[in-house]
């Protein structure tokens, strides 16, 4: 076997890490997708209402609706240079009033409006540069997050987790 290591440079590491990227931004691109289908596959069944205690059917689908809205923006925000400072728990914190505006709209347009979001993140996943999604912003919290963290776990991870208590719920 041939030693690469030897002449491997900065830039070579650079280079291979951005390779993995830009094959990474695609299988999040399928993940997203795929969540999405399978969230209009079972969106339809719900019903509108408010839960006591618990989130409803339909209150987990405003929040779906929230988070993909928020956090699809988001990373185009940080890809594209936009913004370099978030405050994550403040947005946090607004979700819940979103939320509860966004349940008085019926399942189906919030279903409509939630594809178009997931729709258009999914087009930039698969669109932008991979050394875009690295791009970084600063929480008022300290840390610091990339676009591509942001996308694979509030956005992509989160919706997976709903849209399996949702396809349990109405099952």
């Amino acid at each position: 076997m041939k030693l690469e290591s030897e002449a491997y440079t900065d830039a070579d590491l650079n280079s291979f890490l951005t390779q993995q990227l830009d094959r990474e931004r695609m299988v999040l691109a399928d993940r997203l997708e795929k969540a999405s289908a399978r969230l209009a596959t079972i969106a339809p069944r719900i019903k509108s209402g408010h839960g006591e205690g618990e989130w409803s059917d339909h209150e987990v689908l405003a929040h779906i609706a929230v988070l993909s809205k928020y956090y699809g923006v988001l990373v185009h925000r940080i890809s594209s240079g936009q913004v370099t400072e978030v405050d994550l728990l403040g947005n946090t914190k607004l979700r819940d009033a979103a939320g509860q505006q966004m349940s008085e709209i019926a399942p189906s347009e919030l279903l409509k409006a939630t594809l178009a979001d997931h729709a258009r993140t999914a087009k930039l996943l698969r669109t932008v540069e991979a050394t875009a999604l690295r791009k970084e912003v600063t929480d008022a919290g300290g840390g610091t997050y990339s676009a591509e963290f942001l996308a694979r776990y509030p956005l992509i991870n989160h919706l997976e987790e709903h849209v399996d208590q949702l396809e349990r719920s109405l099952a």
